[in-house]
């Protein structure tokens, strides 16, 4: 299960707490669902292509949405968010050769594919948002 404690992230100058950050959070905790399940795959189960890809995959989406905090434009910002997208939407793909292919449960599959669709949720309601802005008024 995913631990549901809040990520504190503090800003650097101060040292005090910075916003809360949704987005950021649950990619973080995805992240380390899917560091822990690549060493599942690879002390339990002796699998070591699959468990490489969806590491790379599932640990990709929280680095693209540091990298838009510092973005250098607002396109920047929607373009890194999209390969975020991307990069989850990848990780669903192995999530589910996992589960087809007996290396993951039924529940193990649909716990962690509930978690990267509410990552997809954020994902595009931020890019939403962004481009929303972006609009003349």
């Amino acid at each position: 299960m995913m631990n549901k404690t809040r990520v504190h992230v503090m800003n650097k100058d101060n040292n005090t707490p910075k916003r809360w950050d949704p987005l950021g959070e649950k990619s973080i905790q995805f992240a380390i669902r899917i560091v822990n399940l690549s060493k599942y795959l690879k002390l339990q189960k002796d699998e070591y292509l699959m468990s490489k890809q969806i590491l790379r995959a599932g640990t990709n989406p929280g680095a693209m949405i540091r990298e838009a905090v510092n973005a250098e434009s607002a396109l920047d910002f929607i373009h890194k968010l999209s390969i975020a997208q991307k990069e989850v939407a990848e990780t669903q793909y192995w999530l589910e050769i996992l589960w087809k292919t007996e290396y993951i449960s039924q529940t193990e599959f649909s716990s962690l594919n509930q978690d990267a669709e509410e990552l997809m949720k954020l994902l595009k309601s931020s890019i939403l948002t962004k481009k929303r802005k972006l609009q003349p008024r």
